[in-house]
């Protein structure tokens, strides 16, 4: 638990301030309770000992003096602790998010998007608990019960004698079951993970469920994941009742030790009558707030593992790690060359080489079509031009700087890609498109739809035109719609290097044929690297890689590779027939 927990206490220390604030709110909030209560149970022991009105005056008037101020710091606590923990609940969100963007596209193809979705939204919602509820009381539950057994001392030391004893056991409760709540907060967390990401594969493919009749089927699988996680908030819910009851059960034992004691020290003449409501209530006010924060503490299983699984992210080292001292890019021209220099990659440890010895050259402003079959290496020579990995050994250079030596803002604004699988977020039109360059006019958003042929249908076919919202995963758009945005937002970005994963394909042949005029203009000047499978795209292309089994197996014109009857020739003939 401990380990889930000390991340969390680093982010803590921006707020320092404001948890110093909170500590202090609150040790006094607790402090005025605890004199409210004991002038109040001296008041009414004075009055049942017979005390007149002038004798009850000077408590009665400290009464009415510490109420106001005591609810006035009771705000003031709340509203800081709560004002602490929102803002760093908002810092961890925006780390969570730079973790995704540091080490995509490789962690999250491990992970379901439901799953990842719970840690973004539910883990880091937990963890209010623990900035809100825990560290802040925690402070107030050593400082008040010292205070309160330093008055019963006072009182007489037996009393604090009794209550000591107690008050520390009541603070050891949550750390008797500490190992069982680590486990059943990590079980709990991964249940629920696991629930929300069938949840989302079921909103997500709900067509696809309906259409072959697996309703029943998606539902039985739902409801495992429910009873999975209801066992585990059931166990986790059992243990808590048991260190309440314990809890309980203590709290009880001392205060009827106090009442006990007081009752003695009465009987015997050892301590005033009219002080034995004033013990009780000191005694309940050194356990109070010790009770209040093992109540906090029984959610810190669930917490530390929400705090294990958004810093598995956070912590999370970058596939292709930016360089400490990134070299700055001189003034360049706007077509540049690329090159792969014995390049070799493997996803993992354990698997066969995705590419390996792979060499090639781009020249500036040329086209150059990847082609082969599916597992080929295409994807992956892409990845590793945009340095989402570093090669194993080799160099992956633009215009002769090593992509290693570069910051990744700067790589970023080289290159712009259309990829295969289209993603439009779920705004409008021309907001998508505007991706590709944010504070873009009107003017220059319409500029590129038109040049990709989008904006006869975005104006015609759309109900609000460029100001229509797509909807999630651009559903209110076609497949050939949503291809023609993301050119648009390609050729907005006007990087100098292009890459398109076969970008026409979603479009009939005649849009086909006035796109492909479209893309021969905007590539004019610019590096375009295709991964193109069709032939009228293929042909397009000044060169052509051929890849075969992660190698470079051949190299040059459609014509060249045609008349040699090699691994292009095999690919063509088995498309044309």
């Amino acid at each position: 638990m401990i380990s889930g927990l000390r991340p969390l206490l680093a982010v803590v220390r921006p707020y320092r301030l404001h948890l110093a604030g909170a500590i202090g709110s609150g040790v006094l909030d607790q402090a005025l309770t605890v004199a409210i209560a004991a002038v109040g149970a001296w008041v009414a022991g004075a009055a049942i000992t017979g005390a007149g009105v002038a004798e009850l005056r000077p408590g009665l008037i400290v009464l009415a003096c510490l109420v106001i101020p005591r609810a006035v710091l009771a705000f003031v606590e709340s509203h800081i602790a709560h004002d602490m923990a929102f803002r760093i609940l908002v810092d961890i969100r925006e780390r969570l998010y730079a973790g995704f963007e540091r080490i995509a596209p490789a962690h999250p193809k491990g992970h379901r998007s439901g799953d990842l979705a719970s840690t973004v939204m539910d883990d880091v919602e937990r963890l209010e608990v623990f900035f809100a509820h825990t560290l802040s009381p925690l402070c107030v539950a050593v400082v008040v019960p010292t205070g309160s057994l330093a008055a019963l001392w006072f009182i007489h030391p037996v009393l604090a004698l009794v209550i000591l004893p107690i008050a520390a056991l009541v603070a050891f409760v949550p750390a008797w079951l500490r190992k069982r709540a680590t486990v059943q907060g990590r079980a709990w967390r991964l249940h629920l993970g696991r629930l929300n990401a069938t949840a989302v594969d079921g909103v997500q493919g709900l067509r696809e469920i309906a259409t072959f009749g697996q309703e029943e089927r998606y539902l039985t699988r739902l409801g495992e994941h429910g009873r999975d996680l209801h066992e585990a908030q059931l166990a986790h819910g059992s243990r808590v009742g048991v260190e309440r009851a314990v809890t309980d059960l203590l709290i009880g034992l001392g205060v009827v030790g106090v009442l006990a004691g007081s009752a003695v020290l009465v009987a015997t003449g050892t301590m005033p009558v009219v002080l034995y409501p004033t013990a009780v209530v000191l005694a309940a006010a050194a356990l109070a707030p010790v009770t209040k924060l093992g109540d906090a503490a029984r959610e810190l299983g669930v917490v530390a593992a929400a705090g294990e699984r958004i810093f598995a992210v956070v912590d999370a080292p970058a596939m292709a790690p930016e360089p400490a001292s990134p070299r700055p890019l001189p003034a360049l021209p706007m077509a540049l060359d690329v090159s792969f220099r014995n390049v070799s990659f493997r996803y993992g440890p354990d698997l066969p080489p995705a590419v390996s010895g792979i060499t090639f050259d781009l020249a500036a402003g040329e086209t150059v079509a990847l082609v082969g079959h599916s597992g080929a290496g295409k994807s992956t020579i892409t990845n590793l031009l945009l340095r989402f990995w570093d090669p194993e050994s080799g160099s992956v250079r633009i215009a002769g700087h090593d992509l290693r030596d570069l910051a990744d803002h700067e790589l970023r604004e080289l290159i712009c890609v259309v990829p295969q699988e289209i993603y439009l977020l779920n705004r409008t039109v021309a907001e998508n498109i505007a991706l590709g360059r944010p504070g873009a006019s009107q003017e220059e958003i319409e500029a590129a739809a038109t040049a990709a042929l989008a904006h006869d249908f975005i104006v015609e076919e759309l109900p609000d035109g460029y100001d229509t919202v797509v909807g999630e995963w651009g559903a209110r758009v076609s497949g050939g719609q949503r291809q023609r945005i993301a050119i648009a937002r390609a050729l907005l970005r006007d990087a100098p290097i292009l890459i398109l994963d076969e970008p026409v394909s979603n479009v009939d042949a005649e849009s086909e044929r006035l796109l492909g005029l479209a893309m021969a203009r905007v590539r004019a000047g610019r590096t375009t690297l295709l991964v193109a499978h069709r032939l009228s795209t293929i042909r397009t292309a000044d060169r052509l890689i051929v890849l075969d089994h992660g190698k470079v197996a051949e190299i040059g014109t459609h014509a060249e590779l045609v008349a040699a009857g090699g691994t292009y020739a095999r690919l063509i003939r088995h498309q044309l027939q």
